[in-house]
């Protein structure tokens, strides 16, 4: 088994460090590591490094840095604009595409999802999001953090600018006639995808983002949940951009 990721603000420039609250506790306390154990470390920038637990503490480990590394970003890089979702849908969705190797997620507020992300209630959905990709980017091992778009969702006119500003812009959709699978793909820049939530999109919503300049695409002849064809979207992206 792989040594386990810890996620770090910053990377240390000395050779030693003590790891410390939240990833402290989880490290010594729930996966109880011990001395001599090898740990990674990140700080969701591209840095990494590799490390020795050399005292276990409470809530503590104490680590002898032994290699350090840069993982550069991925181009071209990959966004799923996500219709928001009900229930544990969307949080099933950001868990799964993070492990995939999405770059950016933005929640959407589609005119067909039943749940909006107002006030309050639209802060905390979108903490869980972020949440949510810290614990899959530790349990993917990756170097990069994917980031959580929004303030805290965004309308169909926000991402309808981010589309027209991308390298490419696709969106999932059950009547398209183009395959995802074949279709041109950008070799830099910035992809967008769109997952429409539980209803679907709208024909409004789909004519103003090809007119923005994206692509309807489909995955193949099924209708997949709004929770799972994102990530079978990234895995089709990721095999044809070579990152697989």
């Amino acid at each position: 088994m792989s040594a386990p990721l810890f996620l770090v603000e910053s990377l240390p420039t000395a050779a030693s460090m003590v790891l410390d609250g939240a990833e402290g506790h989880h490290a010594a306390t729930v996966q109880r590591l011990r001395v001599g154990e090898q740990v990674l470390l990140a700080d969701g920038r591209g840095g990494t490094a590799t490390a020795v637990v050399t005292a276990v503490g409470r809530g503590t480990l104490d680590l002898d840095l032994t290699d350090r590394g840069y993982v550069d970003a991925a181009n071209p890089r990959l966004v799923v604009v996500q219709g928001i979702a009900k229930g544990d849908r969307g949080e099933l969705a950001v868990q799964a595409m993070t492990e995939a190797g999405v770059d950016e997620i933005v929640p959407w507020a589609a005119g067909r999802s039943v749940v909006q992300w107002r006030g309050d209630r639209g802060v905390r959905a979108r903490g869980r999001w972020l949440a949510t990709t810290r614990e899959a980017t530790k349990q993917a091992r990756r170097a990069w953090l994917p980031v959580v778009a929004g303030a805290p969702d965004e309308s169909t006119a926000s991402v309808t600018r981010r589309i027209a500003g991308a390298a490419g812009g696709y969106v999932l959709h059950e009547e398209a006639t183009d395959r995802l699978t074949t279709v041109e793909l950008p070799e830099r820049g910035e992809i967008v995808l769109v997952v429409g939530p539980e209803g679907g999109i709208t024909p409004a919503e789909l004519s103003a983002f090809q007119e923005a300049g994206a692509r309807p695409v489909r995955l193949g002849p099924s209708v997949l949940r709004t929770s799972t064809a994102g990530v079978a979207a990234l895995a089709v992206l990721a095999t044809r951009l070579l990152r697989w």
